[in-house]
């Protein structure tokens, strides 16, 4: 499927939240998922998975989660781009990023193409983490999160962890974690999920053995083909069965 990109802007308040938007080019009404960035920003890898998203027959859009702390960033996956990403990630706070994304749903409701019936979101690295977060607010029904750090021992901004915000998760949540995956403890995996199980939340939780931090990124050494095909399998398996039945 053909897809038309563009750069727009969305307003929340007072701020203009720099996204790319990707929709099909055929007419139709299409449901519609929000990407999260890593820690690197709306990036080539992010705005390919935005379109990637796009051919499947949604309208996919990715906000600059860091528009507030740092305007127009981007970057690549040296180790300088690392130092820079954490530290915009610590500036990062729960209510505004919830704000932020909310504005964003307002915003793909707002579309004459967009199904208003609820949204998906993906997020990759702190993007995982921020899709965990968002998962509370009511018009999202699916959320696929990948290999997000510190859900069980934070926040954005501080405050009690993120983890304990799953009994008001709306919809259904699949997780992705590559085992070999220093910042992430297993035990942290096998306590999300639990959480999940207390709380009755729909949910699957796909481990890669043989997975690293990144694993689903074709422009990181951590790269791994096998678990990222498997999971972009299982990521189009939850869109299609909570979004466009």
């Amino acid at each position: 499927m053909y897809v038309d990109t563009q750069q727009i802007k969305i307003k929340n308040g007072d701020l203009a939240i720099d996204a790319y938007l990707a929709m099909p080019q055929q007419q139709g009404i299409f449901p519609a998922i929000i990407v999260v960035q890593e820690i690197f920003g709306v990036n080539d890898h992010i705005r390919d998975v935005t379109r990637r998203i796009a051919q499947e027959g949604y309208i996919a859009i990715s906000p600059a989660i860091y528009q507030r702390i740092a305007p127009g960033f981007e970057t690549g996956y040296t180790p300088e781009s690392v130092t820079i990403g954490r530290e915009y990630k610590s500036k990062t706070k729960a209510d505004e990023l919830l704000s932020d994304i909310q504005a964003t749903i307002d915003y793909l409701y707002t579309l004459p193409q967009v199904q208003k019936q609820g949204v998906g979101s993906v997020g990759f690295c702190f993007g995982g983490h921020v899709v965990y977060l968002i998962s509370i607010l009511n018009q999202i029904k699916a959320t696929a999160s990948f290999y997000g750090a510190g859900i069980t021992t934070g926040t954005p901004g501080n405050g009690k962890p993120t983890i304990s915000r799953t009994p008001d998760i709306k919809g259904t949540m699949y997780a992705f974690f590559g085992m070999q995956d220093a910042s992430i403890p297993l035990e942290q995996v096998d306590q999300i999920e639990a959480e999940l199980q207390k709380y009755h939340i729909p949910h699957q939780i796909f481990r890669y053995p043989q997975a690293d931090h990144g694993f689903f990124c074709d422009q990181r050494v951590s790269y791994n083909a096998i678990a990222a095909q498997d999971a972009w399998y299982h990521v189009l398996e939850l869109f299609k069965t909570t979004l466009k039945n």
